[in-house]
C-alpha cells in the first residue's frame, strides 16, 4: 500500500464527525456513537447524512451538491461510514458490497472459549424490531460473523470482528446469543451493563474505488472509550496512513 495522493487532511466536523477521506466521488467519515447515520421518522436533521450534505453544499441550501447513502451504522455504533458523491458511484459500491470487507472492534462481557472462530445463524426480526436467530431457514437470512480475540481481562474481552454478511444488528445478536454481550448494549445485553455507551466500533472498510478501480483501505482510530474500558489497546495494530490505495 502507498500513501493516497489526496492532500486533504482530516478535520473536525459537527457533533464529533471526523473526516477520514474525500475525493470527487467519495466521502468517508468517522461517526461518533449516538449519532444517526440517516434520518428516521422522529429525527430528520441530527444525522451524519444531514451534516455531510450541508458540508458538500458549503452551507448553501440552494446548492445542487449532494451525497448518497451507501450503507449505515447503528446509532450507538461508532466508526467508518462511507458516502458517495454521485449516484453512479453509490450504485457501483452497492452492487459490489458483497466483496467489501468490514472490520469491527467490540468489547464483550465474558470470554469466548476459542481465540478465533465463526458464528453463523439464520437471522430474523420480530414485530418489536428485535433481531434473533431462528432454526427455520425459510424465515431467516444466513449470517456469518468471524471473530478473533485481541485482548482478555478478568471480566472483558476485546474482539476483532469481520462481517461476512451484513444483516441488521448482526454482530450484537451473534455475540449476545453466544453469551458474550457487547458492553453497553441495552437492546441485546443485560439491562444494566455498567457502561453508558455501546462498545462497538467500525474500525476499517476495504473496497474497490467505484471510479478508479483501486483498492481502498479506510480506518477510524480506536476511541479513547475503549482504552478506558480495557486498558492499553496497543494490541491493535495502529494505522500509519489515512486512507491507503494499492
Amino acid at each position: 500500500m502507498t500513501n493516497s495522493k489526496n492532500k486533504r487532511r482530516p478535520r473536525p466536523l459537527p457533533l464529533g464527525l471526523k473526516m477520514i477521506y474525500e475525493d470527487a466521488d467519495l466521502l468517508v467519515v468517522d461517526k461518533p456513537g449516538g449519532l444517526l447515520s440517516m434520518a428516521t421518522d422522529r429525527e430528520r436533521e441530527r444525522t451524519a447524512y444531514f451534516f455531510m450534505t450541508d458540508y458538500v453544499r458549503k452551507g448553501n441550501a440552494r446548492s445542487r451538491n449532494r451525497i448518497f447513502i451507501v450503507h449505515r451504522l447503528d446509532r450507538e455504533t461508532s466508526g467508518v461510514l462511507l458516502f458517495a458523491k454521485t449516484e453512479s458511484a453509490k450504485i457501483k459500491l452497492q452492487d459490489n458490497w458483497d466483496s467489501t470487507r468490514k472490520t469491527y472492534l467490540a468489547i464483550v462481557q465474558g470470554h469466548p472459549a476459542q481465540n478465533q472462530g465463526s458464528i453463523t445463524s439464520y437471522l430474523t426480526e420480530n414485530a418489536a424490531h428485535v433481531v434473533h436467530s431462528t432454526m427455520d431457514e425459510s424465515r431467516g437470512r444466513f449470517s456469518q460473523t468471524d471473530f478473533r480475540v485481541i485482548k482478555r481481562t478478568p471480566a472483558l474481552t476485546l474482539l476483532e470482528l469481520n462481517l461476512v454478511t451484513g444483516r441488521k444488528n448482526q454482530i450484537r445478536v451473534h455475540l449476545s446469543e453466544k453469551g458474550l454481550p457487547i458492553v453497553g448494549d441495552k437492546k441485546y445485553g443485560p439491562t444494566k451493563s455498567g457502561s453508558p455507551r455501546l462498545a462497538l466500533h467500525a474500525r476499517k472498510i476495504q473496497f474497490v474505488h467505484p471510479v478508479t478501480g483501486q483498492e481502498m483501505v479506510c480506518e477510524a482510530e480506536v476511541p479513547p472509550f475503549f482504552q478506558n474500558l480495557i486498558g492499553n489497546c496497543s494490541e491493535i495494530n495502529p494505522s500509519t496512513e489515512r486512507p491507503r490505495r494499492s
